[in-house]
């Protein structure tokens, strides 16, 4: 039995892990799992602990271990700890020594594109068999590359052997948000569902909403939505930058939450976005000159 399908034991763990709720991943008790689940577990709470800003302490907790799962792990801390080189280059020896290990294939594919190396990344996913988190990754990579058409099709692959399971649900809504249209509605249900339920909300579910809502042009709805994610943590910068973005489109001052984005991380993909084009727009404007009508 796959131990990530409804029946197994290892779905619920799972399902935290992609909701965003990363401190019920690590207290999670898993002391009834069967042997061959310890590890996979384990991978699930050391990757929680990353996520939850943990990675020192993840990085001492599998030193020198030489189980690729968690030689990638190591890996996957020092890259969080801007130790990008040796990180790289960890995941490039385990990409020709244990490409067929799930663990190595989404830690992997995560630093090489975090890295840069989208083709490598890719093409180390694409030796998955039947991942669903793979097919998230690389979902997420074909987006990001603006190719929304083979994003399509990996997502109605995966639909059509994984049904409705969780991961197969947010791909696609990360696919109907870049597509738009109706696309955002039912994008929107998805993370409403998963917002407003006890059992699963977690901020960043709440953070996908209300960007549904934006999308939606509701600006109120997605401005509580914003709210509530940063009184559950005050410094979530995706909160705060989808904030300032609300702020603009509404037409109000952004001069503050800009500047908090850039004290709470300055390399912030939508700072380095605005940079690129306020660059873009100086240099097409230079080549312009004002001409007074006599």
């Amino acid at each position: 039995m796959d131990p990530f399908s409804a029946e197994g034991e290892l779905i619920n763990i799972h399902n935290h892990f992609h909701q965003g709720q990363y401190q019920e991943v690590v207290d999670f008790d898993t002391s009834s799992f069967s042997p061959e689940n310890a590890l996979p577990a384990r991978v699930l709470q050391l990757r929680a602990r990353i996520a939850l800003g943990q990675a020192e302490d993840v990085l001492a907790d599998v030193k020198g271990e030489s189980v690729p799962d968690l030689e990638a792990l190591g890996a996957f801390a020092q890259y969080t700890l801007g130790k990008t080189d040796a990180a790289v280059a960890t995941i490039q020896k385990l990409a020709q020594s244990a490409a067929d290990n799930v663990t190595v294939q989404i830690i992997g594919g995560t630093v090489l594109q975090a890295s840069g190396n989208s083709d490598e990344a890719l093409a180390l996913l694409s030796q998955h068999q039947a991942s669903l988190e793979a097919v998230a990754l690389i979902v997420q990579i074909q987006l990001q590359q603006n190719r929304t058409d083979l994003a399509v099709k990996e997502v109605a692959a995966a639909r059509r052997w994984a049904q409705d399971s969780l991961l197969v649900n947010l791909a696609e809504s990360w696919v109907g948000l870049r597509v738009g249209g109706e696309k955002y509605q039912q994008a929107f249900y998805v993370y409403e569902e998963l917002a407003q339920a006890p059992s699963t909300a977690s901020i960043r579910s709440l953070v996908s909403q209300a960007v549904c809502e934006l999308h939606l042009g509701r600006l109120e709805e997605a401005q509580t939505a914003l709210e509530q994610a940063l009184q559950k943590e005050p410094g979530y910068v995706e909160a705060i930058a989808n904030l300032l973005v609300l702020k603009v489109v509404s037409g109000n001052d952004a001069t503050e939450l800009h500047e908090t984005l850039q004290k709470a991380e300055p390399n912030h993909q939508f700072l380095a976005d605005l940079a690129e084009k306020s660059e873009l727009f100086d240099k097409a404007a230079a080549k312009y000159s004002a001409k007074v009508a006599s």
